[in-house]
């Protein structure tokens, strides 16, 4: 299998060992985030597919501190929102060289590379993108990509699209949505911003919702600039019925 053959160059190598980000040294709004674990990504609409791959994306920046990337993409993911695109990776700071581009016909076989990545010592983090609903995401799936996260050390991102949330061994599940990014000086586009709700922790805990933006210089996630004349909350809390309805349109 071509993966496993990369992976295990990759562990021949060492892979590329970064200095911690701040998802490590944590203070940020994603703290809660534990490497080595799996988190649940869901668009909260059809539309917000790109959103929610994005944000799976400057996630696992975050996490693999340097270490390659792997991205498992589902090739219906990449018909509906699009395929990877060179310079749009490059925007969000990520180098050729940190990543691993791994396409698939089917979710079974999705779900068979990101144990198989989970399980390299090489890798910082993985990023499945799956597109609509299907029996293979059930809870054994869920629980077979822990074991393995845990076994390996590397944190997985499950970024979903056209699909409700269902019951899964995730650490943490997010509803996800694409925001209004704020202009930069002379009128140049803005960050890439992001609506991200917390709908379950694992454990239980305080849920809530942040708008946040992605620094690529920094590779991590950050409050948007106050507006003249007003400020920008970290986090505010989300009535239950907008998380939702964001999946009812997701369906």
């Amino acid at each position: 299998m071509a993966l496993k053959t990369r992976l295990e160059a990759l562990d021949r190598s060492g892979g590329r060992r970064g200095e911690a980000t701040s998802h490590q040294k944590g203070g940020d709004a994603f703290a809660p985030l534990a490497t080595g674990r799996v988190h649940d990504f869901y668009a909260a609409a059809a539309a917000d597919a790109v959103a929610v791959n994005a944000f799976g994306l400057g996630m696992a920046l975050r996490a693999a501190a340097g270490r390659p990337i792997v991205w498992g993409l589902h090739e219906m993911m990449g018909q509906e929102a699009g395929q990877p695109h060179g310079p749009g990776l490059h925007e969000m700071g990520l180098s050729p060289r940190d990543l691993l581009l791994v396409r698939t016909r089917d979710v079974q076989t999705l779900l068979a590379v990101g144990e198989e990545a989970l399980r390299s010592s090489a890798v910082g983090a993985v990023l499945l993108s799956a597109w609509g609903e299907a029996k293979a995401f059930s809870l054994t799936a869920s629980r077979r990509l822990a074991l393995a996260a845990e076994t390996g050390g590397a944190t997985l991102f499950l970024a979903r699209a056209g699909a409700l949330p269902c019951p899964s061994a995730a650490e943490t599940r997010w509803s996800v949505a694409s925001w209004a990014s704020e202009p930069l000086e002379g009128g140049a586009p803005g960050r890439p911003s992001f609506s991200a709700t917390l709908l379950r922790r694992r454990g239980g805990g305080a849920t809530g919702a942040w708008i946040m933006e992605w620094d690529r210089e920094q590779r991590t996630f950050r409050p948007p600039a106050p507006l003249s004349g007003g400020l920008v909350p970290l986090a505010a809390q989300r009535p239950a019925a907008a998380s939702g309805a964001g999946g009812r349109r997701a369906a």
